[in-house]
């Protein structure tokens, strides 16, 4: 008698994070810096995230699923941040702006971009990040923040007209 064919080995969680980890880790810290404002902050939430999701189930670990956790652990940074972080939040978005080696890499029209984005509210600055930075649908925006699609497209609309009025109402 001949033996069924073997069935495919699935790879084991530890191997799926570890190759989302070398794949996707300098995305999602990019991602994460542009919705929490500074880089080590950034590099805290997505360790954490994978930290999370170490001994999950294979089927999770998804790039879509790493992407909403880092979105909702960097809201959860700005949340801790609290009343100090909303009275010094001027100070704090020109962190990010104003370091040398972001001084020396971007020039003066993208910093003046990068803190007009980072004084956006917080859903609005989501919105935004997630369409132009990812180039995520509107469905895939409305899945991932949790909010329907029309109020993507009304989010994303309020936020680019808030961003030209701060930029001198160029077009």
């Amino acid at each position: 008698m001949t033996q069924p064919p073997a069935r495919p080995r699935l790879p084991d969680a530890e191997t799926v994070l570890a190759d989302l980890y070398r794949q996707h880790w300098l995305a999602l810290v990019r991602l994460a810096v542009l919705l929490v404002g500074d880089r080590e902050a950034a590099e805290d939430v997505v360790q954490d995230v994978f930290s999370r999701l170490h001994g999950r189930h294979p089927r999770v670990l998804r790039l879509a699923y790493l992407r909403v956790s880092v979105l909702n652990a960097s809201r959860s940074v700005l949340r801790r941040r609290g009343v100090a972080a909303r009275a010094a939040a001027q100070g704090r978005a020109n962190e990010l702006v104003d370091s040398p080696e972001t001084v020396a890499l971007l020039g003066e029209s993208r910093q003046e971009m990068l803190a007009a984005l980072s004084r956006l509210p917080r859903r609005q600055r989501e919105v935004l990040v997630l369409r132009y930075y990812l180039d995520l649908s509107d469905a895939d925006i409305a899945q991932a923040t949790r909010v329907k699609e029309s109020t993507v497209r009304s989010t994303a609309s309020r936020a680019l007209d808030r961003l030209q009025r701060e930029l001198g109402g160029e077009a």
